[in-house]
């Protein structure tokens, strides 16, 4: 009966990480209480490299996904292990970051962070607000596949965004699939945040 009443307190604490996102507020979320600085884009292009000694380190908070559709702003973390998921999206460390050419890769539960995932559709945007600008990218496919298809991230000649979660959603146990959302980079704001930094 403890376990129980300790796995409900881990489980509400788990959904506390998705933070509600204004209407009005979606295209800057990232300055919600938080201080914002401009950055000046040198080329026209819409991505990034970020440099090596600017990358974030395992457990580290440093971009906001927000997902204009469902009206939540969520942390992404680096590192996909536990105590990484446990705090928001994990973010797969053999992948680019968001914003960078090529494909990252960010992980969630299914039933905290990502438990709104089968709302998304094809055209829906995805932002990723990070020290490096808000990168807004499309969604142009979503599919169920086995859990050990590698070729989720595998690379890609152009900046996307992959999100995967277990699947079925309201599967009770280990969920025996994966439910993948592709997008593609559209576009790249010159705003930066402050948000990961001290967390």
């Amino acid at each position: 009966m403890a376990y129980a009443g300790y796995s409900g307190v881990n489980y509400y604490q788990k959904l506390q990480v998705v933070r509600e996102v204004r209407p009005d507020h979606q295209a800057s979320a990232a300055s919600n209480d938080k201080a914002v600085s401009k950055t000046v884009q040198t080329d026209d292009q819409p991505w990034v490299i970020v440099p090596k000694g600017e990358r974030p380190k395992t457990g580290e908070h440093f971009a906001d996904l927000v997902i204009p559709r469902l009206n939540a702003k969520i942390p992404i973390i680096e590192g996909t292990h536990e105590d990484e998921l446990a705090r928001g999206i994990g973010h797969y460390a053999g992948s680019v970051l968001p914003g960078e050419p090529d494909n990252a890769v960010l992980s969630g539960h299914r039933d905290t962070v990502f438990r709104r995932m089968g709302e998304l559709k094809k055209g829906d945007e995805l932002r990723v607000t990070s020290e490096q600008g808000t990168f807004v990218y499309v969604i142009t496919r979503m599919w169920i596949t086995k859990p050990d298809d590698r070729t989720v991230i595998v690379p890609h000649d152009k900046p996307v965004l992959t999100l995967t979660t277990c699947y079925p959603f309201s599967y009770i146990g280990p969920a025996p699939e994966r439910y993948i959302i592709h997008s593609e980079l559209k576009e790249k704001i010159n705003e930066t945040s402050r948000t990961a930094q001290g967390e």
